[in-house]
């Protein structure tokens, strides 16, 4: 077997066809993402959103393009994204946790399948609410004069038409990111977020080179800006790949005539347990309440009060990053919480006859929970900051939405978060193919948190 990790990853079948056929599916997923829905003229469309850039009114078309790599401005079969079933897949979370009837039917055999075809079917009806507003959004951008031919047919066949082009797309890249986890390498719905993200990112630099150069931008902010970002990239790396071990000892049982345990061992806490979803989680929360206000604010004859809370609830608003702190330090308790609760990991340590050194049997679950607290807090206030350096970008240097969304902390969280992940899977494939990883290092040590 060859030396070389690189050379070794196209060597082993399994993993070359893991690979190709993730990059398949993110091919089909791009070309998707420039397929204009039908009843929509594209070159208005282009106009009307340069027309927005030029005049740097474009936030709320540059958030929902964030995630959907563009989808969104050029509305596009998937410009929806991956986000109505990421919305859906919290409110079924947070529904397991009030309703106790809902979290036995998931813990019963065959449970999880039933919360899978909930959560889909809730996405449907996400995306039929979420596509009627775009509906509301194109027509408003149809009563101005200047645009009036955007749309070019009758509005009740385009409304319905585009609904279910619109939800059908939405659908189609929840399946595609379905095949990736089943057939590919990396968790699929993070990374199709991941591949919206790069797409992006040549336009970004390209927009930023005619800023610098025409003296909109100053170039010394350029620098500080990339420095800013080669930080954050060391930052978000260290957290993510940082751990606490909680030391465990099992004691020696005899089972018929063989006799088990009597070993240490460690449960590895990190530093950031949640790692990446609280920011996923929060953005999308805000996506859809931000998308009906917006779509409705677009409108000429829209309520005042519609039209004031869409310029409050913008991306670059003071309350809008406020609630987005708010929600980032919320998911990070509440995804914590979930996948690894204290008092089932204490169950399972006492079961199997294992206890921490230094605390009583009894104590176990408190001290578990004191642990996760340590660790959550800290975690989830350096997400939020994260989070929320895009605005201050946006603000010190005069960036565009566009390019402050792209290099600031939540496209960089998302896109070393899934670069992370997707890199571990491959090693341990590697590994398991007794070839030799990517990664040549030592273990990183615990620190007490």
């Amino acid at each position: 077997m060859a030396k070389n990790p690189i050379a070794n990853i196209f060597r082993i079948k399994e993993l070359r066809s893991k690979i190709l056929f993730t990059f398949l599916i993110l091919v089909v997923f791009r070309l998707g993402c420039v397929i204009t829905i039908p009843g929509i003229d594209a070159s208005v469309l282009t106009k009307y959103f340069d027309d927005l850039v030029s005049s740097n009114k474009n936030a709320f078309a540059s958030y929902m393009d964030f995630f959907a790599g563009g989808a969104f401005s050029n509305f596009s079969v998937f410009m929806l994204g991956v986000m109505p079933y990421v919305s859906t897949q919290i409110i079924l979370q947070l529904a397991l946790i009030i309703f106790p009837s809902l979290k036995r039917i998931a813990q019963e055999d065959g449970g999880q399948r039933k919360i899978a075809t909930w959560t889909r079917v809730g996405t449907v009806f996400v995306c039929l609410i979420q596509s009627l507003a775009v509906t509301v959004y194109a027509d408003g951008i149809n009563r101005i004069a200047e645009y009036s031919n955007l749309i070019t047919m009758g509005p009740i066949s385009f409304k319905l038409l585009a609904m279910l082009t619109v939800t059908t797309g939405a659908m189609i890249t929840v399946w595609l990111g379905d095949q990736i986890t089943s057939h590919g390498i990396g968790n699929g719905i993070s990374m199709l977020i991941f591949a919206g993200i790069v797409a992006r990112l040549p336009n970004a630099i390209m927009e930023l080179g005619s800023k610098v150069s025409s003296g909109e931008i100053n170039a010394v902010f350029v620098i500080i800006v990339f420095i800013m970002f080669m930080a954050i990239i060391a930052l978000v790396v260290f957290e993510q790949q940082g751990e606490r071990r909680i030391p465990v000892h099992y004691a020696k049982r005899v089972v018929g005539r063989k006799m088990f345990g009597g070993q240490n061992t460690y449960i590895p806490f990190k530093i950031n347990p949640s790692g990446v979803i609280p920011v996923i989680f929060a953005s999308s929360f805000l996506t859809f309440p931000l998308q009906i206000i917006s779509s409705f604010g677009s409108n000429q004859s829209s309520a005042r009060w519609v039209t004031r809370l869409s310029m409050i609830l913008t991306p670059t608003g003071i309350v809008y990053n406020v609630l987005l702190v708010l929600l980032i330090i919320f998911f990070a308790y509440f995804y914590t919480q979930v996948t690894l609760n204290p008092v089932e990991i204490a169950k399972n340590i006492r079961e199997n006859g294992g206890s921490i050194p230094g605390i009583r049997t009894d104590k176990t679950e408190e001290y578990m929970q004191k642990i996760l607290n340590r660790l959550v807090l800290p975690g989830s206030l350096y997400l939020a900051l994260i989070a929320v350096l895009p605005t201050i970008i946006q603000i010190l240097f005069s960036f565009p939405q566009s390019i402050a969304m792209l290099m600031g902390g939540t496209s960089l969280l998302i896109l070393v978060g899934v670069d992370l992940d997707t890199m571990s899977q491959i090693e341990a494939l590697l590994k398991m193919h007794h070839a030799d990883g990517l990664v040549k290092k030592g273990k990183l040590r615990s620190r007490n948190l």
